[in-house]
């Protein structure tokens, strides 16, 4: 598998990507526009453009790094229900029921513990930071066809112990419209925003942002903000949108993963549910799928 694109931090940070790596990326950066979304192919101004926008679109593996990607998503949906550890949710869609997410990963995939622990990806989210990065945690959402939408929230109230943490989408298939891409709010990732009782953004606020459809190629990178708001709509292709979802943090705030996950696990079971009916799949209500 190609390694993912990596970018170089702002002046004065700690973190300095290899030369390998900066090579790397200038020999793609020809290549210019992709589905009428620019694609960074300058370091720097890369790094600027999330800074200033919370969010930037990059390249991240060739069609043989996608093959395998798309190979190994399919392995972790192979597992069954009651596994070691991992775990999977489902969602009722008019098709029956789905899976919609699978997370706690890269424990029982070696293949996906490496794209995601060593490497590239690790450093283009530590130049983002500023500084050295940890994967806090992973998933895939797999958004078949008919799969539901996410109602407009920031990841952050969803994220406890850390504070300074970027995720990113690693596009399985080619995310776009009709199949629910992601949609941003620029500027919008300093503050953590004002939320209803579920944790989604308040209603008020959605409608007075503007929204962009950020349409990502299969093996290109969206990476945003733990704070960027974001939202998507429902799959209603005849094709899937998987996408690939790790989550960095500081590293100087600890390698928290496995408190996150006893953390979740503990709330799920105290919880017992959702009251609206939908899966619960996150520490907020933000995705609107139907429970099975």
């Amino acid at each position: 598998m190609q390694a993912p694109l990596t970018l170089t931090p702002r002046a004065g940070s700690s973190f300095v990507p290899s030369a390998a790596l900066r090579s790397q990326w200038d020999r793609v950066g020809a290549r210019g526009q992709t589905w009428g979304m620019s694609i960074a192919d300058d370091l720097d101004a890369g790094v600027a453009h999330f800074r200033e926008t919370g969010w930037l679109l990059t390249r991240t593996l060739d069609p043989t790094g996608v093959a395998e990607l798309q190979e190994w998503v399919d392995e972790v949906a192979s597992w069954p229900d009651d596994g070691a550890g991992w775990m999977h949710h489902r969602e009722l869609t008019d098709d029956g029921p789905k899976l919609c997410r699978s997370e706690n990963i890269i424990p029982f995939h070696a293949g996906l513990r490496d794209l995601l622990t060593t490497g590239p990806l690790l450093d283009t989210d530590s130049a983002l930071l500023g500084q050295q990065a940890v994967l806090y945690k992973e998933k895939v959402n797999y958004k078949l066809a008919g799969g539901a939408g996410y109602a407009p929230h920031q990841d952050a109230p969803a994220y406890p112990f850390i504070a300074s943490h970027v995720s990113c989408m690693v596009a399985v298939d080619d995310a776009t419209l009709e199949n629910g891409c992601l949609e941003v709010v620029e500027g919008m990732h300093h503050d953590v925003l004002a939320m209803d009782d579920g944790g989604c953004i308040a209603p008020d606020l959605v409608a007075s942002y503007e929204w962009k459809a950020v349409e990502v190629p299969a093996g290109s990178t969206l990476w945003f903000h733990s704070r960027t708001p974001h939202r998507s709509g429902p799959n209603e292709s005849g094709v899937p949108r998987r996408a690939l979802y790790p989550t960095y943090n500081a590293l100087a705030e600890g390698d928290l993963r496995a408190d996150y996950y006893a953390e979740k696990l503990a709330r799920f079971t105290a919880e017992g549910g959702r009251a609206d009916g939908k899966v619960q799949v996150s520490l907020i209500n933000d995705f609107q799928g139907r429970s099975v």
